[in-house]
């Protein structure tokens, strides 16, 4: 097995236990970063599972693979026609949110990222603002 097998195997491991927490209802949103060969197999996997899921291309060789309950596809599919770096901090904030990422961290990425748009300073360490 090469390298490269491998870290697919991992890849698809992985990718299984995601579906194992999304049908235990740990997760409502999963996002996986893959090989294009990667995801036609994991399409596969979640069509023959009725899990519903849309892809995202990131560069000829990569695509995101968001799966999940229907409410949160349908608020990405707002903005997955464009790349993540350029998600407003309010998209981001919900992506986050919904990928189970830790919200407090979240809330302070988001105010760090809206601070061009609010004109203002978020200092985490005081968790405070000061209008600039």
């Amino acid at each position: 097995m090469s390298s490269e097998d491998f870290s697919r195997f991992d890849s698809l491991k992985l990718f299984m236990h995601q579906i194992y927490e999304y049908r235990k209802g740990v997760r409502p949103l999963v996002l996986c970063t893959m090989c294009n060969d990667c995801a036609q197999i994991m399409c596969k996997r979640l069509d023959e599972q009725g899990i519903p899921y849309i892809e995202q291309p990131v560069s000829s060789n990569k695509v995101n693979l968001y799966f999940g309950k229907k409410a949160c596809l349908d608020v990405v599919r707002t903005f997955v026609h464009k790349p993540m770096h350029v998600l407003t901090p309010a998209e981001d904030f919900m992506l986050g949110a919904m990928l189970g990422y830790d919200i407090t961290a979240q809330c302070e990425r988001f105010c760090k990222r809206s601070e061009a748009i609010c004109g203002q300073t978020y200092n985490a360490h005081h968790q405070s603002y000061a209008v600039v």
